[in-house]
């Protein structure tokens, strides 16, 4: 059985955190620190309009001297990647691992539903290498 997105975001949960498009690079920030995430989906009327991430973080400090008075929407990623959340995990490391990213928004019925990372993929996949070696050795044990 193929691993989807869905089953990520079903561990996961669904919550999706996200900032305005009209909030400073300072908010983003300290919204990231505080939830212990290394991006953040940034939103406008309602819809997914770009993402912001801890390498968005260090081209701004090249440019800027304080995030206070820096808009979002002026530094963040805007040519978003997605992914749905019937699609293969599988399919998913291969955009992340060809287009040099760490996060896809996941995108259903043309809206978002989740943000998935690297790390999450890679977490996912080592817990079902982990529990196929188990039963593995029961079958060859005869359990």
């Amino acid at each position: 059985m193929a691993l989807r997105v869905k089953d990520i975001l079903k561990d996961k949960g669904l919550e999706v955190i996200a900032i305005d498009s009209g909030s400073t690079v300072d908010a983003a920030v300290n919204k990231m620190v505080e939830r212990n995430i290394g991006a953040i989906l940034v939103m406008e009327d309602g819809k997914c309009v770009g993402v912001f991430t801890e390498r968005d973080v260090l081209k701004c400090w090249t440019k800027h001297s304080s995030f206070e008075k820096v808009a979002i929407k002026d530094v963040m990623s805007r040519d978003l990647l997605v992914i749905e959340p019937h699609n293969d995990l599988d399919y998913a490391m291969t955009i992340m691992t060809n287009k040099k990213i760490r996060h896809l928004p996941v995108i259903e019925d043309g809206r978002v539903v989740g943000l998935i990372s690297i790390r999450d993929v890679v977490k996912y996949h080592i817990g079902n290498l982990e529990a196929e070696v188990h039963y593995l050795k029961d079958y060859i044990r005869g359990s």
